[in-house]
Protein backbone atom coordinates (compact mmCIF):
# COMPACT_ATOMS: atom_id res chain seq x y z
CA UNK A 1 0.00 0.00 0.00
CA UNK A 2 3.11 2.62 0.96
CA UNK A 3 4.51 1.69 -2.66
CA UNK A 4 1.63 1.74 -4.23
CA UNK A 5 1.09 5.59 -2.61
CA UNK A 6 4.78 6.39 -3.24
CA UNK A 7 4.04 5.82 -6.82
CA UNK A 8 1.31 8.16 -7.00
CA UNK A 9 3.23 10.64 -5.47
CA UNK A 10 5.74 10.55 -7.97
CA UNK A 11 3.23 10.78 -10.91
CA UNK A 12 1.94 13.20 -9.48
CA UNK A 13 5.07 14.95 -9.26
CA UNK A 14 6.02 14.29 -12.71
CA UNK A 15 2.39 15.70 -14.08
CA UNK A 16 2.94 18.91 -12.02
CA UNK A 17 6.91 19.31 -12.92
CA UNK A 18 5.53 18.64 -16.82
CA UNK A 19 2.39 21.40 -16.57
CA UNK A 20 5.42 24.08 -15.32
CA UNK A 21 7.88 22.85 -18.06
CA UNK A 22 4.66 23.44 -20.87
CA UNK A 23 3.64 26.65 -18.88
CA UNK A 24 7.25 27.99 -19.39
CA UNK A 25 7.45 26.99 -23.00
CA UNK A 26 4.72 28.72 -23.58
CA UNK A 27 5.61 31.87 -22.03
CA UNK A 28 9.29 31.81 -23.54
CA UNK A 29 7.55 31.80 -26.88
CA UNK A 30 5.00 34.46 -26.07
CA UNK A 31 1.86 35.51 -28.00
CA UNK A 32 3.09 33.13 -30.92
CA UNK A 33 3.05 29.72 -29.00
CA UNK A 34 -0.21 30.79 -27.58
CA UNK A 35 -1.71 31.13 -31.36
CA UNK A 36 0.20 27.83 -32.12
CA UNK A 37 -1.31 26.26 -28.65
CA UNK A 38 -4.70 27.48 -29.68
CA UNK A 39 -4.35 26.18 -33.47
CA UNK A 40 -3.27 22.92 -32.16
CA UNK A 41 -6.33 22.05 -30.44
CA UNK A 42 -8.14 23.46 -32.85
CA UNK A 43 -6.66 21.31 -35.85
CA UNK A 44 -6.78 18.03 -33.45
CA UNK A 45 -10.58 18.57 -33.15
CA UNK A 46 -10.67 18.91 -36.55
CA UNK A 47 -8.92 15.90 -37.46
CA UNK A 48 -10.79 13.84 -35.45
CA UNK A 49 -14.42 15.04 -36.57
CA UNK A 50 -12.90 14.35 -39.68
CA UNK A 51 -11.95 10.84 -39.16
CA UNK A 52 -15.69 10.58 -37.48
CA UNK A 53 -17.43 11.99 -40.70
CA UNK A 54 -15.60 9.44 -42.83
CA UNK A 55 -16.39 6.51 -40.41
CA UNK A 56 -20.28 7.20 -40.89
CA UNK A 57 -19.90 7.89 -44.42
CA UNK A 58 -18.50 4.42 -45.20
CA UNK A 59 -15.22 5.46 -46.30
CA UNK A 60 -13.33 2.30 -44.95
CA UNK A 61 -16.09 0.26 -45.01
CA UNK A 62 -15.24 -1.73 -48.17
CA UNK A 63 -18.46 -1.60 -50.01
CA UNK A 64 -19.06 -5.33 -50.09
CA UNK A 65 -22.88 -4.47 -49.88
CA UNK A 66 -23.18 -2.32 -52.41
CA UNK A 67 -21.18 -4.62 -54.75
CA UNK A 68 -23.60 -7.33 -54.46
CA UNK A 69 -26.69 -4.91 -55.14
CA UNK A 70 -24.53 -3.89 -58.20
CA UNK A 71 -24.14 -7.90 -59.37
CA UNK A 72 -28.46 -8.09 -58.63
CA UNK A 73 -28.83 -5.05 -60.82
CA UNK A 74 -26.50 -6.43 -63.94
CA UNK A 75 -27.93 -9.91 -63.62
CA UNK A 76 -31.82 -8.01 -63.85
CA UNK A 77 -32.85 -8.11 -59.82
CA UNK A 78 -33.33 -4.50 -60.17
CA UNK A 79 -35.98 -4.92 -57.53
CA UNK A 80 -33.44 -6.76 -55.21
CA UNK A 81 -30.70 -4.57 -55.73
CA UNK A 82 -32.28 -1.08 -54.88
CA UNK A 83 -34.42 -3.28 -51.11
CA UNK A 84 -30.70 -4.21 -50.75
CA UNK A 85 -29.09 -0.72 -50.24
CA UNK A 86 -32.35 0.58 -48.83
CA UNK A 87 -31.17 2.47 -45.60
CA UNK A 88 -27.81 2.37 -46.12
CA UNK A 89 -25.81 5.59 -44.88
CA UNK A 90 -22.72 4.98 -46.98
CA UNK A 91 -21.88 7.03 -49.87
CA UNK A 92 -21.30 4.29 -52.30
CA UNK A 93 -24.71 3.05 -51.37
CA UNK A 94 -27.00 5.96 -51.44
CA UNK A 95 -25.20 7.29 -54.90
CA UNK A 96 -25.93 3.99 -56.35
CA UNK A 97 -28.89 3.75 -55.35
CA UNK A 98 -29.65 7.02 -56.52
CA UNK A 99 -28.72 5.92 -59.72
CA UNK A 100 -31.08 2.88 -59.94
CA UNK A 101 -34.41 4.58 -58.78
CA UNK A 102 -33.51 7.10 -61.44
CA UNK A 103 -32.89 4.76 -64.49
CA UNK A 104 -36.34 2.87 -62.94
CA UNK A 105 -38.52 5.72 -64.02
CA UNK A 106 -38.24 4.83 -67.25
CA UNK A 107 -36.26 3.98 -70.51
CA UNK A 108 -36.28 7.31 -71.87
CA UNK A 109 -34.98 8.12 -68.45
CA UNK A 110 -31.50 8.11 -69.20
CA UNK A 111 -30.23 11.46 -69.32
CA UNK A 112 -32.46 12.55 -66.39
CA UNK A 113 -30.82 10.04 -64.49
CA UNK A 114 -27.41 10.71 -65.09
CA UNK A 115 -27.82 14.56 -64.84
CA UNK A 116 -29.62 13.30 -60.97
CA UNK A 117 -26.59 11.10 -60.46
CA UNK A 118 -24.66 13.72 -60.77
CA UNK A 119 -25.72 16.00 -58.47
CA UNK A 120 -26.00 13.43 -55.90
CA UNK A 121 -22.93 12.84 -56.83
CA UNK A 122 -21.15 16.47 -56.24
CA UNK A 123 -23.33 16.95 -53.03
CA UNK A 124 -21.76 13.60 -51.89
CA UNK A 125 -18.24 14.76 -52.79
CA UNK A 126 -18.73 17.94 -50.96
CA UNK A 127 -19.12 16.46 -47.90
CA UNK A 128 -16.49 14.65 -48.18
CA UNK A 129 -14.13 17.06 -48.59
CA UNK A 130 -15.71 18.95 -45.97
CA UNK A 131 -12.95 20.12 -43.44
CA UNK A 132 -10.49 20.06 -45.54
CA UNK A 133 -9.42 23.80 -46.29
CA UNK A 134 -9.37 24.65 -42.84
CA UNK A 135 -6.33 22.05 -42.73
CA UNK A 136 -4.68 23.45 -45.81
CA UNK A 137 -4.98 26.47 -44.02
CA UNK A 138 -3.27 25.53 -40.89
CA UNK A 139 -1.16 23.56 -42.49
CA UNK A 140 0.03 26.95 -44.77
CA UNK A 141 -0.35 29.61 -41.40
CA UNK A 142 1.41 27.73 -38.70
CA UNK A 143 4.82 27.85 -40.16
CA UNK A 144 4.25 31.82 -40.64
CA UNK A 145 3.60 32.15 -37.10
CA UNK A 146 6.32 30.39 -35.86
CA UNK A 147 8.69 32.48 -38.22
CA UNK A 148 6.89 35.67 -37.07
CA UNK A 149 7.28 34.77 -33.49
CA UNK A 150 10.86 33.84 -34.11
CA UNK A 151 11.44 37.20 -35.75
CA UNK A 152 9.69 38.97 -32.48
CA UNK A 153 11.75 37.17 -30.65
CA UNK A 154 15.17 37.97 -32.68
CA UNK A 155 14.01 41.83 -32.50
CA UNK A 156 13.98 41.64 -28.90
CA UNK A 157 17.26 39.69 -28.28
CA UNK A 158 19.14 42.19 -30.38
CA UNK A 159 17.18 45.21 -28.78
CA UNK A 160 18.44 43.71 -25.38
CA UNK A 161 22.34 43.36 -26.86
CA UNK A 162 21.95 47.31 -27.92
CA UNK A 163 21.03 48.22 -24.85
CA UNK A 164 23.63 46.17 -22.77
CA UNK A 165 26.33 47.95 -24.85
CA UNK A 166 29.86 47.43 -24.33
CA UNK A 167 28.37 45.53 -21.34
CA UNK A 168 26.64 42.54 -23.86
CA UNK A 169 27.06 38.81 -23.30
CA UNK A 170 27.61 36.50 -25.88
CA UNK A 171 25.30 33.92 -23.82
CA UNK A 172 22.70 36.62 -23.03
CA UNK A 173 22.53 36.67 -27.35
CA UNK A 174 22.72 32.99 -27.63
CA UNK A 175 19.70 32.47 -24.85
CA UNK A 176 17.59 35.28 -26.94
CA UNK A 177 17.58 33.13 -30.00
CA UNK A 178 16.96 29.47 -28.90
CA UNK A 179 13.97 31.17 -27.17
CA UNK A 180 13.26 32.86 -30.51
CA UNK A 181 13.98 29.55 -32.31
CA UNK A 182 11.25 28.18 -30.53
CA UNK A 183 7.98 29.64 -31.94
CA UNK A 184 9.60 28.43 -35.36
CA UNK A 185 10.20 24.87 -34.36
CA UNK A 186 6.34 24.79 -32.29
CA UNK A 187 4.71 26.22 -36.13
CA UNK A 188 6.42 23.05 -37.83
CA UNK A 189 4.88 20.82 -35.32
CA UNK A 190 1.58 22.27 -36.03
CA UNK A 191 1.88 22.26 -39.47
CA UNK A 192 3.20 18.74 -40.26
CA UNK A 193 0.27 16.62 -38.83
CA UNK A 194 -1.59 18.66 -40.61
CA UNK A 195 -0.48 18.35 -43.60
CA UNK A 196 -0.21 14.87 -43.08
CA UNK A 197 -3.76 14.72 -42.48
CA UNK A 198 -4.49 16.30 -45.52
CA UNK A 199 -2.42 14.39 -47.40
CA UNK A 200 -4.81 11.52 -46.05
CA UNK A 201 -8.36 12.63 -46.19
CA UNK A 202 -7.56 13.90 -50.06
CA UNK A 203 -6.51 10.39 -50.45
CA UNK A 204 -9.47 8.78 -49.53
CA UNK A 205 -11.75 11.39 -50.81
CA UNK A 206 -10.35 10.56 -54.29
CA UNK A 207 -10.52 6.88 -53.93
CA UNK A 208 -14.27 7.54 -52.79
CA UNK A 209 -14.77 9.54 -55.74
CA UNK A 210 -13.33 6.79 -58.53
CA UNK A 211 -15.76 4.10 -56.64
CA UNK A 212 -18.68 6.50 -57.27
CA UNK A 213 -17.66 6.95 -60.89
CA UNK A 214 -17.33 3.10 -61.08
CA UNK A 215 -20.63 2.22 -59.38
CA UNK A 216 -22.65 4.51 -61.42
CA UNK A 217 -20.99 3.41 -64.68
CA UNK A 218 -21.97 0.25 -64.06
CA UNK A 219 -25.54 1.08 -63.36
CA UNK A 220 -25.96 2.98 -66.43
CA UNK A 221 -24.35 0.57 -68.75
CA UNK A 222 -26.76 -2.71 -67.49
CA UNK A 223 -29.50 -0.73 -68.60
CA UNK A 224 -28.07 -0.83 -72.65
Amino acid sequence: MIKKVRVMDMSATLSTERLAELTEFIRLGGPSIWALALLSVLTLALILWKVWRLVLSGAWSGGSRTERALNLWQSGAEADAIDLLTGRKGVRAKLVRTAMLSMKQGPDAETDAREETERVARLLLSDLRSGLRPLELVATIAPLLGLLGTVLGMISAFQALQEAGSRADPAMLAGGIWEALLTTAAGMAVAIPASVALTWFESVADRLRLQLEDGATRVFLAAH
